[in-house]
């Protein structure tokens, strides 16, 4: 089922892109960039692509974000996304501020939304050890 959308199509967006492709859960990609929407829509033929967020957000068929923008942008887009009904991975950091983080934990806790934080290390081995 196609249920995600990637909010960043930047360096490590396009990982995030190619992965949930090829598990066939991906409905669509955001980014702010004209031309890093064509770069998808090449590789990608026939996916949905959009330069507003809220088109992911307002849409009942996606019911995931992954966000992988800019860290200043992490707050504020994962909490739109919860209170928009939507579970959210969102790449490190969640927020730039403590409280910020704190408010996406509870908020998504309110509205019973999954809300991961992204490391590529949390799986690691010696991490897990620790």
């Amino acid at each position: 089922m196609k249920n995600i959308a990637v909010l960043g199509a930047g360096a490590w967006g396009k990982n995030l892109i190619r992965t949930f492709f090829q598990l066939e859960a991906l409905a669509g990609v955001c980014d702010s960039h004209a031309g890093t929407l064509k770069e998808i829509l090449a590789q990608y033929p026939g996916l949905s692509v959009s330069g507003d967020p809220e088109e992911i957000f307002h849409n009942p068929g996606i019911e995931a974000v992954v966000i992988a923008t800019p860290a200043a942008t992490h707050f504020r887009l994962a909490q739109e996304a919860i209170l928009n009904g939507k579970h959210v991975f969102v790449e490190k950091p969640m927020a730039l501020v403590p409280e910020e983080g704190e408010k996406l934990v509870q908020l998504a806790q309110q509205k019973n939304r999954v809300l991961m934080v992204g490391h590529i290390l949390h799986y690691h081995n010696a991490c897990l050890k620790l």
